[in-house]
């Protein structure tokens, strides 16, 4: 039973928030010496050239997306062009490189500069992964793509962030709709009111049909859990913030793997028994069948990342462009175009922000009704 009691229910829960925190980087087999770009006395004004702002419009527009749908390890609200000047707060570095390394990510000047722990230098690349370096920043191969040494990355990055927070909301609207539920007899009150047709929903429409009432309940948390995990998410990242979570592949793999999880350890003998010896079928297709059908419960849950992380980063990515064509197009007839399909796409947006929370939904209820079902064979062939 996967939510036979509390405990178990807290530790999915805490998995499913917190399971993108750990970024595995892969490591080479020694630090770096000399870099393919000669540092020498200039290399500071080298760094600051080297992450310095692009000057035409086009690329403006093409740095404005990248930093839009990637993560970063601070949370930038905006910029004053004229100044240079950020206006955010920095988030904590926490790095495992000779033990624990932590500090403020304020220490990166915004990738200007090199930071400094305990005697271990670092700098932040253009892809916003952590290289260990020397004291002078030094980057060997490509500045896109260097080759230095990727310490393990624990660090509270913005998406992570934002995962938390949503963590906390969900969990106080529903402790809280929860509480008036025992307080009023079963009537919810206050904020609850507007969430409570949405579970009511999510049981009698996705779980109940999909999973059958005999099992629905065990499946019910988790369902709950991922339809406004996902829905919350897509919302904050329709908000001027700079945020996309579901965009990462890193996040959708996290809720992927935990649906497959489930289905697999939640299964009966009846849905190994179609897997690796389908009945009512000769036994040479049998035999052909069951790698097919093997494999088929790894593409499942890969479906559920790619379709998540493909359709919210790809909405991001045609928001960012139409806006962007605002300030090519430096005229009222391009522009209001452009303004109008923006605000077109936003709204549309709004909408795929819930769809795409109710399809992973649906599919993970379909996947754990097919890991439950009963069959009756013996009934069937008379």
């Amino acid at each position: 039973m996967v939510f036979s009691n509390k405990a178990t229910k807290f530790i999915l829960l805490l998995t499913l928030v917190f399971a993108p925190i750990f970024g595995f980087a892969n490591e080479s087999d020694d630090l770096p010496v000399k870099s393919e770009i000669q540092v020498d006395a200039h290399s500071t004004q080298a760094n600051h050239e080297e992450h310095a702002e692009p000057t035409d419009i086009k690329s403006k527009i093409d740095a404005f997306k990248q930093h839009h749908v990637l993560d970063a390890h601070e949370f930038s609200l905006f910029e004053d062009e004229a100044t240079g000047a950020h206006y955010g707060f920095p988030l904590p570095i926490i790095l495992w490189d000779n033990g624990v390394q932590i500090f403020s990510s304020s220490k990166f000047e915004h990738g200007h500069e090199v930071a400094e722990s305990n005697g271990n230098y670092y700098k932040l690349g253009h892809d916003e992964k952590i290289y260990k370096t020397d004291a002078s920043g030094t980057l060997t191969g490509d500045e896109h793509h260097p080759t230095n040494i990727k310490p393990l990355d624990f660090s509270i990055t913005k998406s992570v962030l934002t995962i938390m927070i949503v963590a906390f909301l969900m969990f106080f609207v529903f402790s809280s709709l929860a509480k008036t539920y025992a307080k009023n007899g079963g009537i919810s009150s206050g904020v609850g009111r507007f969430f409570e047709p949405i579970v009511l929903y999510v049981r009698d429409e996705i779980a109940i049909p999909n999973i059958g009432e005999k099992h629905y309940k065990k499946y019910m948390s988790f369902l709950l859990t991922v339809f406004f995990f996902i829905w919350f998410l897509n919302i904050f990242g329709l908000t001027p913030l700079g945020i996309n979570v579901t965009g990462n592949i890193a996040v959708t793999a996290g809720l992927a793997i935990v649906t497959f999880l489930i289905t697999n350890l939640t299964a009966n003998k009846n849905y190994w028994g179609h897997i690796f010896w389908m009945p009512g079928v000769p036994t040479p297709m049998k035999v052909i069948l069951a790698p097919i059908e093997l494999l088929g419960v790894f593409i499942k849950p890969f479906a559920l990342m790619i379709r998540l992380y493909a359709n919210m980063f790809a909405g991001h990515i045609v928001l960012m462009s139409l806006i962007g064509l605002i300030f090519i197009f430096k005229n009222w007839v391009g522009g209001s175009l452009s303004f109008m399909l923006s605000f077109a796409i936003s709204v549309i947006e709004i909408l795929v922000a819930l769809l795409q929370a109710y399809i992973f939904t649906m599919l993970a209820a379909l996947y754990f009704g097919s890991a439950v079902e009963e069959h009756h064979h013996d009934e069937a062939h008379h």
